[in-house]
């Protein structure tokens, strides 16, 4: 068997047949010429042809031997771009120095490992992955991920420090991050909603966020149809940090320093949840009731706002949350008194996560592996190709390997 046909046969290139096979110090370089005899621009129209030269793109390994593949490519003038450009090649994407199949592998262990280790086994650079990940991304990350979206979360993120942030949208039935954006302001989230359009903004029925003003206004402006659910965490963390104030302005009557085995007791009752309660913080807590009864009282509101995302069914939420609002007033408790008065403020969109069961726990866990894939790359110079590692990572991108038929 002749060596091109041995070749042909082993690497099955796309649109080329291998002409020669040379070994250098560099590794296997193998000549290919296309058969395409038309030449085309990357934006697919025909052009015609300006200059040629000669180009090598690296290929998958040849046993310990890197494998370049050689072939004569033309710069076309196209009247569509109005501009000269190099033309396209079957094998590689454009602009590429790698094949589509060297590409894909990266992509596909750069899903699953660290940056270093893949230019270590794959011997390519830091740079050169970066790259990669960037073309892989933009070629698989088209418009239809956007199609059928009716319950999203937004969310920031710190990706560097000096309060640099992202903004994460994702999607809480398919649990893929759908849009990343640089920044944390009203222009973040607005550009998602104009890559969505008006007829999917149209769609949305709900969108989970915290408490922060910042994200209110585009969604006010681009889903005003949609329900705003604000997040049970960040409500919860409200009483909680109330029950502190209770805590800390009422001090400690009883006990000498702060090892007192009973008070330590007694803390971590007031702020444990009830259902993790053993029968001697349950004891301390009725003592609590008999002695310190304002405390006791911050305790039981707390409690009583738990509930109301775990016991309560959505049909009457309303009438308790109004109910606990005119207890937490009632209290003449005043961070109580002032919790009560923010929940007023925010009510249609606490009563709106009850009522869609939405919460952003989807996006915190989302924002838990933005993290690890920070950390793993050792930090991204830019927001944008931090940006292309969540979408290759969480944006539901399969990438098939060359191996694979």
């Amino acid at each position: 068997m002749r060596v091109s046909t041995a070749f042909n046969r082993m690497l099955d290139l796309p649109g080329a047949s291998v002409t020669r096979v040379v070994f250098e110090p560099v590794g296997v370089v193998v000549t290919v010429r296309r058969r395409a005899r038309r030449h085309r621009c990357p934006c697919g129209a025909t052009a015609a042809g300006y200059d040629r030269s000669t180009r090598r793109w690296r290929h998958l390994d040849l046993a310990a031997s890197k494998l370049w593949i050689e072939a004569e490519i033309w710069r076309v003038d196209c009247r569509a771009c109005s501009r000269v450009r190099t033309e396209a090649v079957p094998w590689a994407r454009p602009n590429a120095r790698f094949t589509s199949d060297l590409e894909d592998l990266i992509a596909w262990l750069c899903q699953r490992t660290d940056k270093t280790s893949v230019t270590k086994l794959l011997r390519v650079s830091w740079e050169a992955v970066q790259a990669v990940v960037m073309r892989v991304v933009a070629e698989h990350l088209d418009d239809r991920r956007l199609n059928d979206v009716f319950n999203i979360g937004v969310d920031e993120i710190s990706y560097k420090r000096g309060h640099q942030y992202l903004t994460v949208v994702a999607d809480h039935d398919t649990g893929r991050v759908l849009h990343v954006a640089k920044g944390r302001s009203h222009a973040s989230l607005t550009s998602f909603f104009e890559l969505l359009g008006p007829e999917r903004c149209a769609q949305v029925q709900a969108i989970s966020m915290d408490m922060a003003t910042v994200w209110r206004q585009p969604c006010a402006d681009h889903i005003p149809q949609a329900a705003i659910c604000f997040d049970p965490f960040h409500v919860i963390r409200l009483a909680n940090l109330a029950l502190d104030a209770v805590y800390k302005a009422m001090g400690r009557e009883h006990g000498s320093g702060t090892g007192d085995r009973d008070w330590r007791r007694t803390r971590y009752a007031l702020r444990a949840g009830a259902e993790r309660l053993t029968d001697e913080h349950r004891d301390a807590l009725k003592a609590l009731r008999r002695n310190r009864y304002a405390l006791w009282r911050a305790w039981d509101l707390k409690e009583r706002l738990r509930a109301f995302y775990r016991e309560v069914h959505p049909d009457d939420a309303r009438r308790y949350l109004r109910a606990w609002c005119r207890s937490a007033a009632a209290s003449r408790l005043r961070p109580f008194v002032n919790l009560a008065g923010q929940i007023r403020k925010h009510f249609d969109g606490i009563l709106a996560a009850v009522e869609h069961h939405l919460s952003n726990s989807r996006l915190e866990g989302i924002n838990a592996k933005i993290r690890l894939i920070n950390r793993r790359g050792y930090g991204h110079p830019k927001a944008a190709h931090l940006a292309a590692m969540i979408h290759l990572c969480l944006g539901g991108i399969t990438i098939p390997l060359p191996t694979e038929t």
